[in-house]
């Protein structure tokens, strides 16, 4: 037999990574759409939510070639994770909570046409935490290099050590990953609320341009809304949030994540010219 090289060494280490974890990795089969998942704890599959169709049946192929159905748990779009129930008794995967460096290799092990795959890629990019055009908060920035199918989405990117690290997607232009820290937090509150918390003023505000700075001008108001119950009026400009000017009506909507439920936050604003103050108890945000 010859011996071994680096690059044989390399390619068998690989093989052996895909190996033990695959058997944790599910295809995923909804309403004219495939993806993959992975066994997040016993009976949860977390999976990508921008692959899981909106109506349906979903149903879960096991490594075995089995097939059991499954109920969505709760769903996040602005992080793109989706949670469904089965009963299965794969082993769940363990999440390790690193961020790989830039330019180390990475491997995706996910499911293609129900079958395991896997595709090898770099880190292309490696950086902070970064809000996703839904308005999701993910824990960091993971870019990779690699080509992945569409119903390979959903499958687990690990590192050169073999650890999984978070859950590869499909962006705009680029391969994602949402972070074991991302998935930690939304697929706990999926599991036990069914649903993220988002914060609520209950305003419908338009951006307007002041000779200090910006304003938000209070278009509508939710009369059952905490801003209503603070005494916010239709016609009142927004100026400033907690003593911090504003900056415009999406920076304000930003700070409206699941840990602003509940605060109090003061509220500056302009009625007929005059300045006026509220403090505003923020709610949660209705379902609708």
């Amino acid at each position: 037999m010859a011996d071994s090289t680096p690059l044989s060494s390399l390619s068998s280490a690989l093989a052996d990574v895909v190996a033990r974890t695959a058997p944790s990795v599910v295809s995923v089969h909804s309403h004219r759409s495939r993806a993959t998942g992975f066994v997040w704890k016993p009976g949860l599959i977390v999976t990508a939510d921008e692959a899981l169709a909106d109506e349906g049946e979903v149903q879960i192929g096991l490594p075995d070639g089995s097939m059991v159905t499954a109920t969505i748990a709760g769903r996040d779009h602005t992080t793109d994770i989706a949670l469904l129930r089965a009963d299965t008794d794969l082993a769940p995967v363990k999440l390790a909570a690193t961020v790989p460096p830039l330019g180390t290799l990475s491997v995706v092990v996910a499911t293609d046409r129900d079958a395991p795959s896997a595709a090898l890629g770099m880190v292309s990019a490696s950086g902070k935490g970064w809000r996703s055009l839904r308005g999701g908060d993910i824990d960091a920035r993971i870019e990779l290099d690699a080509r992945l199918r569409f119903g390979q989405q959903g499958g687990l990117a690990l590192d050169a050590a073999g650890e999984a690290y978070g859950m590869a997607v499909l962006g705009p232009r680029r391969v994602l990953v949402i972070p074991t820290a991302t998935i930690a937090c939304v697929a706990a509150q999926l599991e036990t609320r069914g649903r993220i918390a988002r914060g609520y003023l209950g305003l419908g505000l338009q951006p307007v341009r002041l000779d200090d700075g910006m304003g938000a001008m209070v278009m509508n108001v939710d009369q059952a809304g905490p801003s209503a119950t603070a005494g916010i009026r239709q016609g009142d400009v927004i100026i400033a949030v907690n003593d911090q000017k504003l900056s415009g009506v999406r920076a304000l909507s930003r700070t409206l994540g699941p840990a602003s439920v509940g605060a109090v936050v003061d509220v500056s604003a302009r009625r007929g010219g005059e300045p006026v103050s509220f403090k505003v108890t923020v709610g949660e945000r209705p379902e609708a």
